[in-house]
């Protein structure tokens, strides 16, 4: 018997709900009856809606018991917005459980797996652990912060540069990577901007064309002393389209009514030493509200700033077969804080999108720069 086959199939189920889970992991489920054959499937869709092993066992019935459960993440031990799965479990009669990785979330980290076993069934851990924790990284991230996880999203010319000059609007890559960058929009609860790059560029932020989500998708922009334009796309569709400006205590109140007059919510946040929004509060207080995941699009001095902070947890860089010449902008994402950092990067894939390359990585480690060079 392939085991490896039906976790396979268990992770490919649960892939199906992403973008529409959240606060809640994506979690896909198999059983196979006494006889060994394929009895049921499900995966959890979405928040509120039944979980994934709950679903596999309505789909088996009768075939399930005897059988064998594999299932992408531990099954819960406690009462939720559903009742305990390992209860559906063990009255089911499955007799054994291949689980790939434990869930994160206290409430459940090593309980269901004990209860199971306490309950006579045979629990076995680890098989497509690197996968199910790949699926997951931004759930896992929030339960062990409590902060949303960030994906940072950057695009440069091969010469470093983000337009021909500072202030000015400019596209870089294709279509291939807009399709990319749409998805990549869908399947986080939220994108984040700085204030800079909403005067400049004038986004919409949304994902087109429209697609539903269980999980309302959310526009948030960093701006801490109120300059966000009332005429701009993020303001006059926030009616329509959920919208978050994160401020400081500096935003004037005249300036934050009219933002509110036109459909904007706001968050406001403790500021830094040179008056930005602290954006390790703003994790905290996103992450408070079940945003579990994050795609930051704006531009050098945001993306630097969450570098600097260590606040990313994976990084998409898109680099355009195209020099702008533009040596002034080119070291802009090194120079756009005060205390240059140097942040070491795992990478994890490289791609062609069309015409233009993409560098998918993972940061390991943010250092300051000294004055030497060394950090």
């Amino acid at each position: 018997m392939d085991e490896a086959l039906h976790m396979r199939r268990a992770l490919e189920l649960a892939a199906k709900a992403r973008g529409n889970t959240s606060p809640n992991p994506m979690v896909g489920a198999v059983i196979l009856g006494a006889d060994g054959h394929p009895a049921g499937e499900g995966y959890h869709d979405q928040a509120g809606s039944r979980h994934a092993e709950v679903m596999a066992l309505e789909h088996a019935g009768e075939k399930a018991r005897g059988g064998t459960l594999y299932i992408t993440l531990e099954p819960c031990d406690h009462e939720g917005r559903t009742p305990p799965c390992t209860q559906a479990i063990v009255s089911a009669g499955i007799l054994r459980v291949v689980v790939a990785a434990e869930d994160a979330d206290s409430r459940v980290r090593g309980r269901g797996i004990a209860k199971l076993r306490a309950a006579g069934v045979q629990v076995d851990v680890g098989l497509g652990r690197a996968e199910a924790a790949e699926l997951n990284v931004a759930y896992t991230h929030h339960r062990t912060t409590g902060r949303s996880f960030v994906s940072l999203k950057m695009a440069a010319s091969l010469d470093g540069a983000v337009a021909p000059r500072a202030g000015v609007r400019h596209r870089l890559t294709g279509t291939k990577a807009f399709e990319f960058v749409n998805e990549l929009r869908y399947t986080h609860d939220a994108v984040l901007v700085g204030v800079h790059t909403a005067i400049v560029d004038d986004p919409r932020l949304t994902v087109r064309p429209p697609r539903p989500r269980a999980v309302p998708y959310l526009r948030i922009v960093t701006d801490d002393r109120g300059h966000l334009p009332l005429d701009g796309h993020l303001v006059r569709d926030a009616a329509t389209t959920p919208t978050l400006v994160v401020t400081t205590a500096a935003m004037p109140a005249d300036r934050r009514e009219a933002l509110t007059e036109h459909g904007v919510e706001f968050l406001v946040c403790h500021a830094t030493a040179e008056g930005y929004v602290d954006l390790g509060a703003m994790l905290t207080a996103l992450g408070e509200r079940g945003i579990i995941s994050i795609l930051c699009e704006g531009g050098p001095t945001i993306a630097a700033a969450m570098l600097a902070g260590a606040h990313v947890g994976r990084v998409y860089w898109l680099v355009a077969p195209e020099i702008l010449g533009s040596a002034t902008l080119a070291p802009a994402i090194a120079t756009a804080t005060r205390t240059p950092t140097r942040t070491g990067l795992r990478i994890d894939s490289i791609a062609m999108l069309g015409l233009d390359l993409l560098v998918t990585a993972t940061p390991t480690k943010t250092a300051p720069i000294h004055a030497d060079g060394s950090n």
